[in-house]
């Protein structure tokens, strides 16, 4: 642990309050998909993961860990591949600026991003969004200037739980996946982590995942990223 120099943090549910986030926008889009239908939208957001009952999207489901191209073969079965391609990146466009611009930042996470970024880390994101929308979400922000890279499902070969985000952080960096922590709400983020080697697996209860269904993939679990600074300062 005292070798971490680099920190890949998930977005939704880590960086910014799924929640508060993201309901009105995969509301938006499953109304679309229901053609106006409210009972059919409701039926589309509960089979990608929203839980009417308890007012939250479910641990690794669709809507909180895969990517729109998940959402879109979710919805639009019927759909041809070449079309749902089409689909994905009007997807992709809507939810980059929604995103950005409805994001709830979680709190205290930017000043633990800040306090990071001072301590010399180098910081990054690995998300299952796209690259657009993690970008444009990090200037919405104010801490993309603290980032050396965001990678999203469309930026790497194969997305969490695949380890490439990693590598490709490692490429960009020259450090070690033994010196990168990954830093997420969701099993798949810890997936990333045991499969790339990274030196920490560190599981935050800020967004969808449990204590129950992190603690056994990861090296820690912590409330939000705002004890980050702290326990890795403490362990350093």
């Amino acid at each position: 642990m005292r070798d971490i120099r680099g920190i890949l943090f998930d977005k939704d549910g880590t960086l910014v309050d799924f929640q508060a986030t993201w309901f009105a926008i995969g509301d938006m889009l499953a109304l679309q998909a229901a053609g106006g239908d409210r009972r059919k939208a409701d039926a589309l957001m509960t089979v990608a993961g929203y839980d009417f009952e308890r007012h939250c999207f479910r641990a690794d489901s669709v809507f909180a860990a895969g990517t729109n191209a998940d959402i879109v073969a979710l919805w639009y079965p019927q759909v041809p591949p070449a079309e749902r391609a089409a689909m994905t990146v009007g997807f992709d466009r809507f939810t980059a600026d929604e995103g950005a611009a409805q994001s709830v930042p979680l709190p205290g996470s930017r000043e633990a991003i800040a306090a990071l970024h001072a301590a010399g880390f180098r910081l990054g994101v690995a998300t299952n969004d796209s690259t657009g929308g993690a970008e444009k979400t990090l200037l919405a922000l104010g801490v993309a200037q603290m980032f050396d890279a965001a990678y999203g499902y469309d930026g790497v070969a194969n997305p969490k739980p695949a380890p490439d985000a990693i590598h490709a952080f490692c490429d960009l960096t020259g450090l070690r996946p033994s010196q990168i922590a990954m830093v997420g709400d969701n099993r798949h983020d810890l997936e990333m982590a045991h499969a790339a080697g990274a030196g920490l697996a560190v599981a935050v209860l800020s967004g969808t995942g449990t204590r129950e269904s992190l603690a056994p993939m990861a090296d820690v679990v912590l409330d939000s990223i705002a004890e980050l600074p702290g326990f890795l300062a403490a362990k350093g």
